[in-house]
């Protein structure tokens, strides 16, 4: 079998969309392809990007043209930005981030209110691994916390960071509820498409954010992607430096 026939076939099994990530893991169980190199995850990535019969739908994730219709998907570079397609992003980038950090062996919350929208073909909440948030503090600011896109907790049940992904809104919502968390010691992410940042740092300068300005950090959606592929591939190749 070719290796592109087996990346299709691949795609197929899993609903006609992956990740990148997923690929490297499921391609390389079809014993009829035999890859010859010690990187197949590099193969892989060009595979998907230069074949026809596959196209990108968001950073890190790709589907089969004949699948387009039937899971209602558009192009990334031509997204018409409907609701659908608004709601399809921002719980892919939440999902990213809980499978990173469950990948690292710790304990992911995604909100209420999200843990029935989809990240590929799994619901939020069968992929993050805390129904409810600990007590961790005081009861106002536990509550306060429970709307924040995607927090990953430490071993001692503890918030390590709170994560806010902005794709369709003005970041300020977002900003409010790091400013109200200030107070623990926990890293506070933005996450966003690049082509927002200039809008982000503009937001950021708001006097109301003095206290948090320089804690705040910028993530975009393409280096989100390769971070959870790079955290795929370390547990696949076992011991790394």
């Amino acid at each position: 079998m070719k290796q592109y026939d087996a990346v299709i076939q691949t795609l197929e099994r899993l609903g006609g969309q992956a990740t990148l990530a997923q690929l490297n893991v499921e391609v390389l169980k079809i014993k009829d392809c035999e890859w010859k190199t010690k990187t197949p995850f590099a193969s892989i990535r060009r595979i998907v990007q230069e074949r026809p019969e596959i196209f990108k739908v968001r950073p890190g994730l790709w589907a089969l043209r004949s699948y387009q219709k039937e899971l209602g998907l558009s192009e990334y570079q031509n997204s018409n930005q409907t609701l659908e397609s608004l709601e399809q992003n921002h719980s892919y980038y939440q999902g990213l981030l809980i499978e990173i950090d469950n990948l690292r062996g710790f304990d992911t919350f995604v909100p209420h209110q999200d843990k029935n929208k989809l990240f590929v073909y799994k619901l939020l909440k069968d992929v993050s691994s805390m129904s409810k948030l600990p007590p961790y503090s005081h009861d106002s600011l536990v509550k306060r916390s429970s709307t924040i896109d995607v927090i990953w907790f430490n071993n001692r049940q503890m918030p390590n960071s709170f994560f806010e992904v902005e794709h369709s809104t003005d970041f300020q919502n977002s900003l409010n509820k790091f400013n109200d968390l200030q107070d623990f010691y926990t890293r506070v992410i933005i996450v966003a498409d690049e082509n927002k940042k200039a809008e982000y740092l503009h937001k950021l300068q708001f006097r109301s954010f003095d206290e948090i300005r320089q804690r705040v950090n910028f993530l975009n959606y393409e280096t989100l992607a390769k971070q959870y592929e790079y955290e795929i591939m370390k547990t696949n190749q076992g011991f790394v430096l």
